[in-house]
């Protein structure tokens, strides 16, 4: 049990993300917000400049978005606080068409999309700093999973700022140190969307009881 979430996590995220990319552009009209930013970082010529950072960026935030895809499914099932439940639905909606649009740039470039368990070859990428990003463990993610009533919101509240805030901190890594255009677009629509994602958070957090 101890690697039953974020195992089946990332594969259900990226076959979802692999259905919408053979569905074409066409679908995408649609999306707005955070969706629409994915969509036009997908617009960088195929053969933009590309650098290590840029390849470490998208092999890092994928399996990381999948956790917070993962932990808002959570909330959807669980929350009571309906801000929160409100919350979870955007997050999980903003973030799968970022997963497709990554794990197409990786496929380009030639660089391993990461595996079930969140791994890849990523022999030789260093230099982008703490690379869990806020990433949850194995035990917290079932300490969410278990956990009931507002202490769930509380907790889940807690645990997607960190988590929010390591995507942010990788995100200003690559906007640094990267050289791809989309990539960087992406980085920045990161930083702004989940900084006011964390605000937001913060907010509901001042309001909820523990």
């Amino acid at each position: 049990m101890k690697h039953l979430t974020r195992t089946l996590a990332l594969p259900t995220v990226l076959a979802t993300a692999l259905v919408l990319s053979a569905c074409g552009s066409g679908e995408m009209s649609g999306m707005s917000g955070t969706n629409r930013s994915a969509s036009s970082a997908s617009n960088a010529p195929a053969n933009a400049p590309k650098n290590k950072a840029d390849v470490t960026f998208a092999s890092m935030m994928i399996p990381h978005h999948a956790q917070a895809i993962s932990m808002a499914d959570m909330a959807i099932e669980q929350a009571t606080n309906p801000k929160v439940k409100a919350l979870a639905p955007k997050i999980k909606a903003a973030q799968n068409p970022e997963i497709e649009l990554m794990s197409g740039w990786l496929t380009g470039w030639g660089a391993p999309v990461p595996t079930a368990d969140g791994g890849s070859d990523m022999s030789g990428m260093k230099g982008m700093g703490d690379q869990t990003g806020g990433m949850m463990s194995d035990k917290e993610m079932t300490a969410l999973k278990n956990a009931t009533g507002s202490a769930f919101d509380r907790m889940w509240l807690q645990m997607m700022v960190k988590h929010h805030q390591g995507a942010i901190d990788m995100a200003k890594t690559a906007l640094d140190q990267g050289a791809n255009p989309g990539a960087k677009k992406l980085a920045k629509s990161i930083i702004d969307s989940q900084s006011a994602e964390i605000a937001e958070m913060n907010s509901i957090l001042a309001g909820t009881p523990g």
